[in-house]
């Protein structure tokens, strides 16, 4: 039970909504508590998921946070998202964008239990971001998974760890794969299963990693019964639709912004050497020549000293 198909074509788990519908169903707790035990590194009995409704299947939907947000036995707050496709950054490759996004909703799920109930800060319960994300945020760092609290800047003396963000890198599992699964963490099966479950070259390897744990049987078997739902599968080809042609979109006016930034450069070097030549006393004709502008576009130009 559990073990995927060879023949079977799987939605991948590693798409936001998938990983949304396998952790928030009804059976689903046991996997989810096992899920939250490998990152935190302690047994979990118990868990609420506080948004357990998944958002219509229009494509609009990825408006919608496809995010797990819940609770844990001791209280902890933990928010589990699945970042599938890179959002809009900076062309400086740090990923600030992701970042901010990451602790903008730690600290609005930290700051919301005051408005919840709890007096006292000694007392709000401890928050969790983690981000399963598909490709690389930190490509300096060899380890897959990063983890940050509040640290003094110099001799990393800890603040808190009443806040902590997780980034568990889905890109970095290449050596992790050349381990014998008894050998892996169980943070580590669960990082192959989301990352490679709808791959056939690694169904065999996928297929060990379930067999080795109750609770990654049950996950298998709730990605089946996912990726046979004729409805879910038509939901997954629709998102895939919208967000190939935004991408396509945005490359679009993103070509034609270099082009038209390309066309001013051009005009404004051509202005400029007509301006020269005019204070050379050169003729339009010429001028008209050599740059390409229109003699009302060279008669339109200031008159140099």
């Amino acid at each position: 039970m559990g073990l995927l198909p060879m023949d079977l074509d799987i939605l991948p788990p590693s798409d936001d909504r998938v990983f949304k519908l396998i952790l928030t169903s009804p059976d689903a707790k046991p996997v989810l508590m096992d899920l939250i035990s490998s990152i935190i590194k302690r047994p979990v009995i118990g868990v609420e998921v506080r948004n357990n409704d998944i958002p219509p299947s229009d494509t609009e939907e990825k408006a919608e946070r496809l995010d797990v947000n819940c609770r844990i036995d001791d209280g902890s707050q933990i928010d589990l998202e699945m970042q599938a496709s890179r959002i809009q950054e900076e062309s400086d490759g740090k990923y600030q964008n992701l970042k901010g996004k990451s602790i903008y909703y730690l600290c609005d799920l930290h700051s919301s239990q005051l408005s919840k109930g709890v007096r006292r800060y000694d007392r709000l319960a401890r928050t969790y971001q983690v981000t399963f994300c598909s490709y690389t945020i930190f490509p300096n760092q060899t380890e897959y998974v990063n983890s940050f609290s509040m640290r003094h800047d110099k001799n990393n003396e800890l603040l808190s760890d009443a806040i902590q963000i997780v980034y568990v890198e889905l890109s970095k599992l290449h050596e992790i794969m050349k381990k014998s699964v008894y050998d892996m963490t169980d943070l580590e099966k669960w990082a192959i299963f989301f990352q490679y479950a709808n791959e056939p070259t690694y169904r065999d390897t996928v297929n060990k990693v379930i067999e080795s744990k109750e609770a990654l049987k049950m996950a298998g078997n709730l990605l089946m019964s996912i990726s046979q739902d004729e409805r879910e599968r038509a939901v997954f080809r629709s998102r895939k639709m919208y967000q190939t042609d935004r991408e396509s979109d945005l490359a679009t006016v993103e070509d034609r912004g270099k082009k038209i930034g390309k066309e001013i450069g051009r005009l404004e070097r051509n202005t400029e050497i007509a301006q020269n030549m005019l204070s050379e006393g050169l003729s339009f004709d010429t001028i008209m020549k050599c740059t390409g502008l229109t003699r009302h576009e060279i008669e339109k130009l200031p008159k140099t000293v």
